[in-house]
């Protein structure tokens, strides 16, 4: 079946010399990979590697057989170019992170457009503005409500998060954060990415970190912490 859409790069992966493994989120079909031949290659293919940045904005044409195989685009362009993201390091630092979590994070190959909406209205806000110490933490958490572990807030007057649950409690239990912990995530929970510039200190957003990567940990199987953690944590401290 021949597609057209709108996509976001999760993942590449260099197959011998010249190709590409390619995993994109769809906005028509979710997730999707993609056999790129010849991406390394010289020539003026439209398919060159340097489309296939994390999360880049794509606009594709491809055939999708649908048989839990690698599909094969037709056509790819960029669907909004990137102003800052991959030139900027801490931008790109942050971005190569997300990517990560997104490609451990997304499993099903269905439609998501809610999603697919978020992180592209995201990714144009994070290219267009300066003040982005908070803007992983936010993303991470507001996808939660896409992926189905968004903390239940009608408790939140409570001490005590619990992990697995995802809900507040008066009693803290072995999976449960310390109410110090408890509290920045309250408090993340109230922030969007225009209002949270000098909302947490250095440590605190470095736990922070921890909290979200531990808690999509609790509920996504086989999810596992990216490499690039560090790295971003390097850059923020």
């Amino acid at each position: 079946m021949l597609v057209k859409t709108k996509a976001i790069v999760i993942s590449s992966l260099k197959f011998q010399d010249k190709n590409l493994i390619v995993k994109c989120f769809t906005q028509s079909d979710g997730l999707k990979s993609y056999f790129v031949r010849g991406a390394f290659s010289s020539g003026k293919s439209t398919q060159k590697a340097a489309y296939f940045q994390p999360l880049t904005l794509l606009e594709i044409e491809a055939s999708h057989k649908n048989k839990g195989t690698l599909e094969h685009f037709r056509e790819v362009k960029i669907s909004a170019p990137f102003h800052s993201i991959h030139s900027d390091v801490v931008k790109s630092a942050m971005v190569l992170f997300l990517s990560e979590m997104l490609h451990h994070a997304i499993k099903e190959e269905e439609k998501n457009e809610p999603l697919f909406a978020f992180l592209e209205t995201a990714l144009h806000w994070l290219d267009h503005h300066d003040e982005l110490a908070n803007f992983h933490l936010i993303l991470l958490l507001e996808t939660a409500k896409f992926l189905g572990f968004y903390p239940d807030l009608s408790d939140n007057h409570k001490p005590f998060f619990e992990m697995t649950e995802g809900v507040f409690a008066d009693v803290q239990a072995p999976s449960s954060l310390s109410d110090v912990d408890s509290n920045l995530l309250k408090k993340l929970t109230t922030l969007r990415f225009d209002n949270a510039a000098k909302a947490f200190h250095v440590s605190e957003r470095q736990r922070l970190l921890k909290i979200l990567v531990d808690y999509y940990s609790h509920h996504l199987d086989g999810f596992q912490k990216p490499k690039s953690l560090e790295v971003l944590a390097e850059v923020f401290s």
